[in-house]
């Protein structure tokens, strides 16, 4: 087991706190384990509302409507039978970076999923590259997290990303709806746009977390380079230059910005990190913050 993957018994605790927020309630295929904050018809009575038209008669309280004449629904706490569904990019340009891109992604993936996990979530995690190539098999319960680790610190990164026919062939193999956490520097040249549409076209509840390296926002660089894609292998001669330089951050920040956007017009959750963000304040601040996390 990978080592750098483990958290301290302490941190673990506060995760044990927290729950993965969804802006939506899945019912599953099986009995729920997990109470849902949201309302609906479940088990366990807590309120009454007003009668409005079309609403099922097969929850009206009659023996109040004997007293008052008057039509009430009664309203009880779901329970949920959640899936989540990691999806993580393994392509070869999640290597780059101190501490990797790939890194820090699997920290983020063992984070949720242990928080998911002590709620009785079912999680599934799957890698990929050009297509998937991975899965980790749904698994529910605390203890299931030593799964998730050992899955995790198996993943190597390699080929090239593949983004469309990955969200494409993921979202055509019939998942169960729930949540999908998708984890990737999103640099594919393919683009991002189809593989968000292609999740929400299934009522799925997306959240985008964009991870990328310090060096590639900030380069450091200077002078005549021989740039070789990670990927690809091609390779590509420059002059760099500050005004080089500057173009490349501008660019670099507009793409961010971009797909920022096009989440946010869908709502769909956001999260952008470096790889060498301190991760304890990526996960119990600004995941709360976003209402990643609660």
């Amino acid at each position: 087991m990978n080592e750098k993957l483990l958290f301290d018994s302490d941190f673990l605790a506060r995760l044990e706190q927290l729950q993965l927020l969804s802006k939506k309630t899945f019912i599953g295929r099986t009995a729920g384990q997990r109470r849902s904050r949201k309302k609906g018809h479940g088990v366990e009575f807590v309120d009454y509302r007003n009668y409005v038209k079309g609403d099922d008669l097969r929850y009206l309280d009659w023996n109040l409507y004997g007293r008052l004449e008057r039509l009430f629904l009664k309203i009880s706490l779901q329970e949920e039978d959640r899936h989540i569904h990691f999806l993580l990019d393994t392509s070869r340009s999640m290597d780059f970076g101190r501490p990797s891109k790939l890194l820090h992604a699997k920290r983020i993936v063992a984070a949720l999923a242990y928080v998911a996990l002590c709620g009785l979530d079912r999680v599934e995690i799957t890698a990929f590259r050009e297509d998937l190539v991975e899965r980790l098999r749904p698994c529910r319960g605390k203890s299931a997290i030593f799964s998730v680790f050992d899955f995790l610190s198996r993943l190597e990164a390699g080929g090239a990303t593949g983004l469309p026919a990955s969200c494409r062939h993921y979202r055509m193999a019939d998942p169960q709806p729930g949540m999908v956490i998708l984890l990737s520097d999103f640099l594919d040249p393919g683009g991002f746009e189809q593989p968000i549409r292609n999740f929400l076209s299934r009522q799925f509840d997306l959240c985008l977390v964009q991870v990328l390296a310090r060096e590639e926002l900030e380069p450091q660089l200077a002078g005549d380079l021989r740039l070789i894609d990670a990927e690809t292998g091609q390779a590509q001669e420059i002059s760099v230059s500050p005004r080089v330089l500057k173009r490349y951050r501008q660019t670099a920040e507009f793409y961010c910005e971009r797909l920022r956007q096009f989440a946010l017009q869908r709502d769909v959750t956001y999260l952008h990190t470096l790889s060498d963000e301190p991760f304890e304040e990526l996960v119990l601040r600004s995941m709360r913050q976003l209402a990643v996390l609660g």
